[in-house]
């Protein structure tokens, strides 16, 4: 049964692979009281955990929304991904999304960035 809930809890494969594949996507966020907005941001995938961090810290908009509001959708490859924003605050889930975006993204001062700045922001983005 323990398998079974992970699962449940993770984009199908298909889906993984094509967030692992882009380089950038779309998170779409709405403040419980306004309306849809959408945003580029990296996302990166570990052990079947789709995550991501905010470049610009708590104060970003997309951030904030999705704390306010976790329904989140990603828009990847002419899909549109539904998902809860969860966030990932335990120093494990942490270093493992600073890895995941230095193996992903060439180095540069915004890959170093992502992966040493405002690790806070860190969510986990679950399917609904």
């Amino acid at each position: 049964m323990g398998s079974a809930t992970l699962t449940s809890m993770s984009f199908p494969d298909d889906d993984l692979a094509r967030i692992h594949a882009a380089q950038e996507v779309d998170i779409e966020t709405q403040a419980p009281d306004g309306p849809a907005h959408r945003v580029t941001i990296w996302a990166v995938v570990d052990d079947n955990e789709v995550l991501v961090r905010s470049y610009l810290g708590p104060s970003a908009r997309w951030y904030r929304e999705a704390l306010a509001n976790p329904a989140v959708a990603l828009h990847v490859d002419g899909r549109r991904l539904t998902a809860t924003a969860i966030p990932a605050s335990d120093p494990g889930t942490i270093e493992r999304a600073s890895a995941a975006f230095v193996a992903k993204y060439p180095p540069s001062a915004s890959t170093t960035a992502m992966a040493t700045q405002y690790l806070e922001t860190t969510l986990r983005l679950e399917p609904t």
